[in-house]
């Protein structure tokens, strides 16, 4: 009896990681003619996404400091936060997982949900999220925040109710070995996309794809070389969004 309930138990856990990597949404991309050659034969590139449950779905990311525009001056510049159902201790794992993006730039982390950051005169708008033990934006409700402030004798953003994205992956200069994932991972802020009639269009180089959902898009045999990594926000008729963070661009380099 026991031997088979340890048959039963190993054959449910197999399953069960199996089913979180099951690929969905796959693609094949023909490469252009000046990517690849007729007379070898190479790995076909292809987009998809792994299947699975979103990590701590009830987690919740709280913005106390700044407020809504508020007004700081140059130096160093005040953030708090507040995190509920999240594991947030980093004395034992000592990786990161508060990540702050501002105006659209490079992701930096935080140990701590109380810090500074020295930050020049300007306009700035912040996006902070919570990651999963893989380095993922989590993407329910409530995992994430934004908010505008601004530097000394600067004005606010021009008010947009439109939604905009934030890119946690690919990071600028990002180098990939050859045969790795490419991991492009994003949050569409103040929208919903199925409900507003939203997609994502990906595009690196001449290679291109498109998603109507937020969750992590992977690039399998990408040959080597050089890439922009574009990814635009755009209504279902193809219209691209008119705020300044609709699109973002990344370079990343295959070796």
């Amino acid at each position: 009896m026991n031997k088979i309930l340890t048959l039963l138990s190993f054959i449910y856990l197999f399953s069960a990681c199996s089913s979180e990597k099951e690929r969905v949404n796959e693609e094949v991309v023909e490469l252009p003619n000046s990517q690849g050659t007729e007379d070898v034969a190479t790995p076909q590139v292809k987009f998809f996404q792994y299947e699975g449950q979103a990590a701590y779905p009830d987690a919740i990311l709280e913005l106390y400091t700044p407020l809504g525009n508020q007004i700081f001056k140059p130096g160093k510049v005040p953030f708090e936060f507040n995190v509920k159902n999240f594991p947030f201790d980093l004395n034992e794992t000592k990786e990161f997982k508060l990540f702050n993006i501002l105006n659209g730039g490079d992701p930096a982390g935080f140990y701590s949900p109380i810090f500074q950051r020295d930050l020049t005169e300007g306009s700035y708008r912040v996006v902070a999220y919570l990651v999963d033990e893989e380095g993922l934006a989590l993407k329910n409700f409530g995992n994430y925040v934004d908010r505008d402030f601004q530097v000394g004798d600067s004005r606010p953003f021009p008010y947009s109710a439109e939604p905009y994205l934030a890119l946690n992956y690919p990071r600028s200069d990002q180098v990939y070995e050859s045969g790795s994932e490419v991991v492009i991972d994003f949050l569409v802020i103040g929208g919903d996309m199925k409900l507003d009639g939203l997609k994502v269009a990906i595009q690196l180089n001449d290679l291109s794809y498109e998603i109507d959902h937020m969750a992590p898009v992977r690039v399998e045999n990408l040959p080597v070389g050089n890439y922009q990594v574009k990814v635009r926000l755009l209504r279902s008729d193809g219209k691209e969004l008119d705020g300044p963070f609709s699109s973002v661009s990344k370079d990343i380099i295959v070796r």
